[in-house]
């Protein structure tokens, strides 16, 4: 197929379109290439542009190969190309463009059986591998001693990071999971058996396209040369957040040619959790001794007050390619530094703050509050409910929506009210082998005739109609819920939440849920608050009213929006006018857990977290923490600044008293 001839109907202007940093990464050689682009530098712009310019010198778009992690981005961008070259229509569905798996899954229809699969091969979803996993699990008859064996889910986990990562599944299990580890070769013989019946399906899931596809360049010299001349360039967005195996998939289609521009942010490695490596991105001018190194350091999103506050942080990351972020925008407001006294008077500002602001014109969606773990949010969820200010919740469900917040709510109902037919169902079939029909079973029978189905609970009718394969899990209900009404009856609803995780719901948390963890802090957040009622039932009470009028409340008028409540994690890639950073206390925010299992690296992501929130913000931004905070047992304890905050020796930021 001929080369396209360059036209003067679509020759850019890019010394008028671009800035002199984004110039001389358009418009350079060809050869390894790394561009670090800080926050807001239009590095979308750039790989654009890039595309465009590549094609005008002459590389037929079927030679470039766009990597990104989001279909929806690589279909922007190069709707983005065509606009810029009108004079090329039909260029975005001729370059290689899409997520790794996107792309791993084209080149694997031609090769599958080079693999071991026939081309028609099935993609498993989410949903699919889990159900193939339990087909697994049930197939081996797992359940080791007695043990709760993990879920589907997390089994998943620890095979899906084991692939992307390329490390052994006991350093997986060890790391990520150590109360699983004495069941290691159980582990490992459901992962082996899963991986034959995928096969025997002609099936894949999602991890196995990269898999496969490094499998197929790695092992078949034809297959990588193919590909290797084809792609003439390669280029690579957010490669911070790329894993071992997407890396290794990339050096190994550069090899031929060696012309592969990487562009992303070291700052904003953030996704260690999901397996990204950060040496990738750190190490490429060590894997490309001939890399040219850009730097993107002008920013078009911040006030140079809020520049100087991240760039003043970053700093005190050793392993980094320095930069120092740079505006165009005029002067603003500097950031603010808001200590509150507790978890509620942090609530209270925020929502004050948010009216006001509101109140001065800025609409409610340009305003974002980011925190480190969602459990973070809880108060302040509670708080936007009562004055009815409606927000959206990035991070995951509303906190009192969540699974876990309801299995365990659950207990208190049937203990504030024994005749809560659905608490009782949902708490049933938490436990082993009851499901509906058992769970109703059982309801029928305890709750017929009798005012208090507690009377005929430990029965032995009732235990009879209890499968035998689920007795034990009710013989652990009956220990946890006897114990749990003598609570219910002192009015002690922290008291409650406590004893219902040391009763056995935290090893189902452990084995049911990736993020077992989160899951758990969850609830020791929601045991604290509870600490501050004087009975199950008026904390019952407290969050279904709450509830009830969360799902009554309307935006205000005037159509501007919702509150955004998001981790920083989620929040990532977004902006808003005005961004509240809450829970900036020590072992928050540092994470307390990511210090202590990760030292020196964990702390490092940690700021570098720090710096992606304070980069979403345009034009405000306040720094919030709360004096005092209850620990696990319900004790107001007092917090230490971030270290985030005091390394920064009080500069670059106001600090603003509410009791002056």
């Amino acid at each position: 197929m001929a080369l396209p001839t360059p036209s003067s109907a679509f020759l850019l202007d890019y010394e008028k379109e671009l800035n002199p940093q984004q110039l001389e990464v358009v418009k350079a050689e060809g050869g390894p290439i790394l561009v670090i682009a800080g926050a807001g530098s239009g590095k979308t712009r750039v790989v654009t542009y890039r595309v465009a310019y590549l094609i005008e010198k002459g590389i037929h778009p079927s030679g470039i190969l766009l990597v990104t992690f989001t279909n929806k981005a690589a279909r922007e961008m190069l709707r983005r190309v065509e606009l810029l070259m009108p004079g090329a229509m039909g260029v975005s569905s001729r370059v290689w463009g899409g997520t790794f798996h996107h792309i791993g899954n084209r080149i694997l229809r031609r090769h599958a059986p080079l693999v071991g699969f026939q081309p028609n091969y099935t993609i498993l979803d989410q949903e699919d591998a889990k159900s193939l996993m339990e087909t697994c699990i049930t197939e081996l008859k797992m359940n080791p001693k007695g043990s709760r064996f993990p879920r589907a889910e997390v089994l998943e986990d620890i095979e899906g990071l084991a692939v992307n990562t390329q490390r052994p599944v006991e350093e997986i299990v060890l790391e990520r999971y150590p109360y699983f580890y004495d069941l290691l070769d159980d582990i490992r013989a459901v992962a082996a058996h899963y991986r034959k019946r995928k096969h025997e399906l002609n099936s894949l899931d999602f991890d196995d396209l990269l898999f496969y596809w490094k499998t197929l360049l790695q092992e078949h010299a034809e297959v990588r040369a193919r590909y290797g001349e084809q792609f003439r360039h390669l280029l690579v967005d957010e490669y911070q957040d790329t894993n071992r195996i997407q890396a290794d998939i990339i050096d190994l289609l550069a090899e031929r040619h060696g012309n592969v521009m990487v562009v992303g942010d070291d700052s904003q490695s953030i996704y260690s959790f999901r397996g990204a490596n950060f040496a990738n991105i750190l190490s490429f001018p060590d894997r490309y001794p001939a890399a040219k190194v850009y730097k993107l350091e002008i920013n078009y999103r911040s006030t140079p007050e809020i520049l100087h506050l991240a760039n003043s942080s970053i700093v005190f990351n050793r392993h980094q390619f320095p930069k120092e972020l740079k505006t165009i925008r005029p002067g603003g407001s500097v950031p603010s530094l808001v200590p509150v006294q507790d978890v509620l008077e942090q609530a209270y500002f925020v929502a004050q703050k948010i009216e006001e602001i509101r109140d001065e014109g800025t609409p409610l969606a340009e305003m974002a509050v980011l925190y480190r773990a969602h459990y973070h949010s809880m108060e302040l969820q509670m708080e936007l409910t009562r004055r009815g200010i409606p927000f959206q919740v990035r991070s995951g469900l509303r906190f009192f929506e969540q699974a876990h917040i309801k299995d365990v709510c659950a207990y208190l109902k049937v203990v504030c009210n024994p005749l809560d037919e659905l608490a009782w169902k949902r708490m049933l079939q938490l436990y082993p082998k009851v499901g509906k029909a058992t769970a109703e079973k059982i309801w029928r029978f305890i709750s017929a005739g009798t005012s208090d189905p507690w009377t005929a609970l430990d029965s032995k009718e009732v235990t009879q109609k209890v499968p035998a394969g689920a007795r034990e899990g009710w013989r652990a209900l009956l220990k946890t819920m006897v114990p749990l009404r003598r609570d219910g009856m002192t009015s002690d609803p922290m008291g409650m939440i406590e004893r219902v995780m040391r009763g056995g719901y935290e090893e189902y948390l452990q084995a049911r849920y990736p993020n077992y963890e989160s899951r758990a802090d969850d609830l020791r957040q929601l045991a604290a608050f509870a600490g501050q009622y004087a009975s199950c039932q008026d904390f019952l009470s407290e969050l279904a009213l709450l509830t009830s009028i969360e799902s009554e409340a309307q935006p205000f008028e005037g159509g501007d929006g919702m509150v955004t409540l998001s981790s920083v994690h989620q929040a990532k890639g977004l902006e808003w006018s005005a961004v509240f950073i809450i829970w900036l206390a020590e072992g928050r925010f540092p994470s307390l857990r990511s210090l202590s299992e990760t030292g020196e690296e964990g702390e490092e992501e940690e700021r570098r977290l720090f710096y992606v929130a304070i980069t979403r913000a345009r034009d405000e931004l306040y720094l919030c923490y709360p004096r005092f905070a209850p620990d696990r047992g319900g004790r107001d304890m007092i917090q230490q600044p971030s270290r985030f905050l005091s390394e920064l020796s009080g500069e670059g930021y106001e600090k603003v008293g509410l009791d002056e």
